[in-house]
């Protein structure tokens, strides 16, 4: 086989179908986000405003979080030197789960080096620990969720997205002694739609099933401390795992899983992508148990994070464009085109300043290619001016014209 030549070809097709992925290198400033500049391919900078960032507080620049970084940093260098099980775990891991635990209101906590990996790890363990497990997955599950249960071996039912007949369909026609699992997620990242929680957890009672949810687009931003929808509707104590990241609200990086004392210790024990990872660094953990302590205690940038996502909103229906409102932070203009999509991605980033990224197949359906906008309360009034001026130059009066764009 001509090796070159294969990858070429897959390359190519990307290419060809306008959805081959470009790294935009940029580099942020403390103190200054969502500002960061942009090196251009003919190596000048630009400013740019960051509209698809993942630190959803701005807490990737809070003095807290960076003051026990650099505390840890100097108590304790640099990296963790080696495994959980192998000299990795220290004081500072040990004080982040508990903070995580105490979070959602259970009984342990356990560190993973992202979330991808939690649910990764988790979910593709637990057939070993549960013989016959079945899992129930919402269509729309993450790329984690659905890595980890494809890869564990054991039975999976797939679910209509947020349909609970369909979900109450599979779990009859399984066997009532057999082990269950309905995995899910609190709010949808692509759509920005939320999860039936107790809905689901009402099925889960009645089948005898364990529930799992994915909280990463909720922790730190919804429920009086930030433990996520969950705790906001008041659910916690009806969820028997809870996955979430410390690399979105929390703006530093890692993820866990909190559950009973026993689910975490099994997990720890049996899952390898637990056992055989360096743990994260000790100023990680450190910066992330300082962020989350922090956010239980401040409801004000939750409801400042709202309020722009709502202004954004509002904003965007008055100019009638095609966007996706369930109510949550997300905000999702559909372009419906892979091509038309990147050439409005670039033409925001060279002629604007405004950096969103393109969301083409297959994070989301062909056909509902889209630009995704996350507010935060680090966007300000002139922001959002000029990120809605330029929305409106290139809607109105582009060579992209709305009926181009709609199609």
């Amino acid at each position: 086989m001509n090796y070159a030549a294969q990858l070429d070809s897959a390359i190519d097709r990307l290419h060809e179908e306008g959805r081959y992925r470009t790294f935009i290198d940029i580099e942020r400033h403390r103190g200054s986000f969502p500002h960061a500049t942009w090196t251009r391919p003919d190596g000048t900078v630009q400013d740019v405003t960051v509209w698809c960032g993942n630190d959803y507080l701005g807490m990737g620049q809070h003095p807290v979080v960076l003051e026990a970084m650099h505390e840890a940093i100097d108590a304790s260098g640099a990296g963790s030197g080696g495994t959980r099980n192998i000299s990795g775990t220290t004081v500072y891991h040990k004080r982040l789960e508990a903070e995580l635990a105490d979070l959602h209101g259970k009984e342990a906590a356990l560190l993973f080096t992202s979330a991808y990996i939690a649910n990764d790890a988790t979910l593709s363990t637990l057939p070993k620990l549960f013989p016959g497990l079945i899992i129930y997955s919402d269509a729309l599950n993450h790329a984690s969720m659905i890595e980890g249960i494809r890869r564990n071996g054991g039975a999976k039912r797939i679910f209509r997205h947020n349909d609970l007949a369909h979900l109450r369909e599979l779990l009859e026609a399984d066997d009532p002694k057999a082990p269950k699992l309905i995995a899910f997620e609190s709010v949808y990242s692509m759509d920005g739609d939320f999860g039936p929680i107790e809905a689901i957890c009402d099925l889960a009672d009645e089948f005898g099933a364990l529930t799992y949810i994915d909280e990463v687009h909720a922790v730190g931003m919804y429920g009086p401390r930030g433990a996520g929808i969950a705790e906001q509707d008041r659910l916690m104590h009806r969820i028997d795992m809870i996955n979430g990241t410390l690399a979105k609200a929390y703006g530093v990086m890692g993820g866990y899983v909190a559950a009973s004392h026993k689910m975490c210790d099994a997990i720890r024990s049996y899952a390898p992508g637990f056992i055989f990872t360096t743990s994260l660094p000790p100023a990680v953990a450190a910066g992330a148990a300082a962020s989350v302590a922090f956010l239980k205690r401040a409801p004000e940038l939750r409801e400042q994070h709202q309020t722009q996502a709502n202004i954004l909103k509002t904003r965007l229906k008055g100019m009638g464009l095609p966007f996706i409102d369930h109510g949550s932070h997300i905000v999702p203009v559909i372009v419906g085109n892979p091509v038309h999509t990147k050439t409005l991605s670039d033409m925001l980033l060279y002629d604007f300043g405004i950096y969103v990224q393109p969301i083409n197949f297959p994070t989301v359906p062909r056909g509902t290619e889209r630009l995704r906008f996350t507010p935060s309360p680090v966007h300000g009034p002139d922001e959002m001016d000029k990120l809605v001026h330029a929305l409106d130059v290139l809607w109105s009066h582009c060579a992209l014209n709305r009926a181009e764009l709609a199609g």
